[in-house]
């Protein structure tokens, strides 16, 4: 017989979420950098459990298949399995459904699929707490002022838990208690399976309770432990558009609180929206209402902002983002200069202590070490090396309606103002290009190119045809 291990956790994810209002699955909602779920699959990691389980329901098989999809992206390593919850009759039914996955640990920590907030450290002292008291489950708690919805955890008169009373079920009394169930549990596995086989169908909707099994342990004299959190927000789950933005604010605050304590400056953090995805090194200044999001890494004694958009991205040690700049899936290197209102897309390289300026657009190119285009400039599809100055209104015409090409600037280069690069064109090292050129061919090292027509002045005396 093989051995079982310690713990597993079930994450219950099927329900269909009707108040959302929207043809997604409630826990593929983005917040923050991620789906719902995502955050939740990252809490769970970091216990480091033998398995995770996702049980899936309302469209199973969409929420499976972007799970799977992502589960590198979102740095899941341990092992996931999916069950599915045949029929949507409340939590009981959906663990019954979960047991294939659950039976083969001693341990099971269940997860609601729609409470991104509660963070690893919480659920670490409730498992401690479990542990330490050799209880056969400990339900995790929080008060709340306005507790009406949540089912009431009653207490016997020297403090354990007696019962959990649902919203429906509470009289004038027990409505008033504020500690209440955050549908977070950690079970002694073979008890939990036990006490699932006596679940009885409750209220009009005939649903069975995963909470009736704590009173059915309890009848058994088995131990059951409450956890109580401090932190309320950490059991709050999102049904409605409403709450997730009230759960986004929330996680926001908390990221960039965790980003101060690590030395990152937030000059306003109310009005800066920062990804729980995001790295930023210490001594980093953030302006306000900039939006980091992604998997954007921001290094040490960068300033990004005020106003800045800046979307996995890598922005090295140094570098200065200035207001208005909107940068996607490109890297800035160290001591680099970009805006203000510049804008750079996919596959935007800058080398180091390159300087890219006001209304500038950079695309799927790569900006040379030391190199400045400074103001009013497309450069798309390009390779230009260090030491280069592009002047004003410099483009680089790389699409000819068809097929797209590229342009190569050597080192120290010098572009005069309003030059066209017609690509596929290649620029040697050192060359200059005078202002106002058309550049439709290569450009030896060294060399000067004028590509204009020559100036002709007209004499508009009148009389003069």
């Amino acid at each position: 017989m093989v051995a079982k291990k310690n713990l597993c956790v079930l994450i219950l994810a099927g329900g269909k979420g009707t108040r959302m209002k929207s043809s997604t699955p409630k826990p593929l909602h983005e917040i923050c950098g991620g789906p719902i779920l995502s955050h939740i699959l990252k809490t769970a990691q970091k216990l480091k459990p033998s398995a995770i389980g996702v049980l899936t329901g309302h469209q199973a098989d969409l929420l499976k298949q972007t799970v799977k999809d992502n589960l590198a992206k979102w740095g899941i390593k341990i092992p996931v399995e999916f069950l599915l919850q045949k029929n949507l009759t409340g939590s009981g039914t959906a663990v019954k459904d979960s047991l294939p996955f659950i039976k083969k640990y001693d341990n099971v920590l269940i997860l609601a699929g729609d409470a991104p907030l509660v963070r690893a450290e919480t659920l670490k002292q409730l498992i401690k707490r479990h542990n330490d008291k050799k209880a056969s489950c400990t339900v995790f708690t929080v008060n709340i002022e306005n507790p009406y919805g949540y089912g009431r955890i009653v207490k016997e008169e020297d403090g354990s838990f007696k019962k959990i009373v649902e919203q429906s079920e509470a009289d004038e009394k027990t409505a008033l208690i504020k500690e209440v169930n955050s549908g977070m549990y950690i079970f002694d596995t073979p008890l939990l399976i036990k006490m699932l086989a006596f679940l009885k169908p409750q209220g009009a909707k005939k649903e069975y309770y995963l909470t009736d099994t704590l009173g059915l342990l309890k009848e058994n004299g088995k131990k059951v432990e409450v956890y109580k959190a401090e932190d309320f927000t950490e059991a709050m789950g999102i049904n409605s558009k409403k709450q997730l933005a009230q759960a986004a604010a929330i996680m926001r605050a908390k990221t960039n609180d965790d980003f101060m304590a690590a030395g990152v400056t937030i000059i306003h953090p109310e009005v800066t929206y920062i990804d729980a995805t995001v790295k930023i090194g210490a001594d980093s200044v953030i302006y306000p209402n900039s939006h980091i999001q992604g998997a954007t890494v921001i290094g040490k004694n960068c300033v990004i902002g005020p106003d800045c958009w800046i979307e996995n991205s890598k922005i090295e040690d140094g570098a200065v983002i200035k207001s208005g700049s909107y940068i996607t899936d490109s890297t800035v290197g160290k001591k680099c200069q970009v805006g203000p209102y510049a804008h750079l897309r996919p596959s935007a390289v800058l080398k180091e202590g390159a300087k890219v300026g006001n209304y500038v657009e950079i695309k799927k190119a790569v900006i040379g070490k030391g190199s400045k285009v400074s103001h009013l400039t497309y450069i798309g599809d390009t390779e230009m090396g260090s030491g280069v100055n592009v002047g004003a209104g410099t483009i680089t015409c790389n699409y000819d309606g068809v097929n797209k090409y590229k342009t190569v600037i050597g080192d120290d280069v010098f572009v005069g103002s309003n030059t066209n690069f017609v690509a596929p064109v290649k620029i040697g090292r050192g060359a200059k290009i005078g202002a106002g050129s058309t550049v439709t061919e290569d450009i030896p090292a060294g060399e000067l190119a004028i590509a204009r027509a020559r100036q002709v002045n007209l004499n508009r005396k009148k009389g003069n045809k």
